[in-house]
C-alpha cells in the first residue's frame, strides 16, 4: 500500500475535498497543516518548486498539486 501525505491549510475547501476523496476510497493518509507544523510550509515550497498552493498530495514519490475532485 502506498504512503500518502496531504499538505493542507485550515479552511481550504480543496483540502477538505481531497481528504474526503481519500477517506471514501479507504486510503489512509497523513495530514500536515502547513501553518501549524514547523517547517511544513518550506517543505511544500521545496517539493512544488515554489508554488504556494494547497493541497499538495504526495503519494510515494508522486506529487500532485491541487485537487480537482474525485
Amino acid at each position: 500500500m502506498s504512503k500518502v501525505t496531504i499538505y493542507t491549510k485550515e479552511g481550504c475547501p480543496y483540502c477538505a475535498a481531497a481528504k474526503k476523496h481519500y477517506t471514501e476510497q479507504g486510503v489512509a493518509f497523513d495530514e500536515i497543516d502547513v501553518f501549524a507544523e514547523a517547517g511544513a510550509k518550506e517543505k511544500v515550497l521545496d517539493i512544488t518548486n515554489g508554488q504556494r498552493i494547497v493541497p499538495v498530495i504526495v503519494e510515494d514519490d508522486d506529487v500532485k498539486i491541487g485537487f480537482g475532485g474525485g
